[in-house]
């Protein structure tokens, strides 16, 4: 059966031993959490690292309008943009800046390799279907369980995998540097999203 978001939620709850729900409005609490934090849990693990199922390249013209000054074009980043993994051909650094929603650059055409916003996830491969149920369910387990133990064992349990699955989909691909997971580092750090989703249940 494909995976899809719903089903990794479901999986993640019961991984908890809670029920599963059948749609993210389906009327219980348990869909309403999933519904508000999937999206955003989702673009911070595809952002995480360059899944070779969320990589694309595209090649970019420039805006009608130049920028002000410092370069001589700039360039609309794709809508489905989540991150810049590199600008040009292999091998080549050239210079370039982005600001908000656009790249400046000095070069009329401009060759793009990004990690996109790939919402279907049936298309990924298992490893990022694994480690995002992982990561559902360690942002399930303290509104499920109340329990700060139990939270405190997800969380301890996920850094790993993490880690794990990131050097698997990286082996396939010559070596990338692997960030740690933002959604982890968030947790971690004072005032950090992982928190405020907390703060907001």
């Amino acid at each position: 059966m494909s995976a899809t978001p719903v089903s990794i939620c479901s999986n993640a709850l019961l991984m908890l031993g809670d029920t599963t729900i059948s749609s993210f409005d389906d009327g219980t609490d348990r869909s309403r959490l999933a519904a508000n934090t999937w999206e955003s849990a989702r673009d911070y693990v595809l952002r995480s690292h360059p899944w070779n199922c969320a990589t694309k390249r595209v090649i970019l013209a420039p805006d009608a309008q130049a920028p002000a000054f410092g370069w001589n074009y700039q360039f609309q980043l794709p809508a489905d943009w989540l991150r810049t993994i590199s600008v040009g051909e292999e091998g080549e650094r050239p210079g370039y800046k982005i600001e908000g929603r656009k790249i400046l650059f000095d070069q009329k055409e401009l060759k793009l390799l990004y990690l996109w916003r790939n919402e279907v996830p049936a298309t990924w491969d298992t490893l990022l279907v694994h480690t995002m149920t992982l990561v559902m369910r360690a942002i399930f387990s303290y509104p499920i369980t109340q329990s700060g133990g139990v939270e405190q064992l997800v969380e301890s349990t996920l850094q790993p995998i993490l880690r794990q699955a990131r050097s698997v989909d990286g082996q396939e691909d010559p070596p990338d540097a692997l960030d740690d997971c933002p959604l982890l580092q968030a947790r971690f750090m004072g005032g950090g999203g992982y928190d405020r989703y907390r703060r907001g249940w």
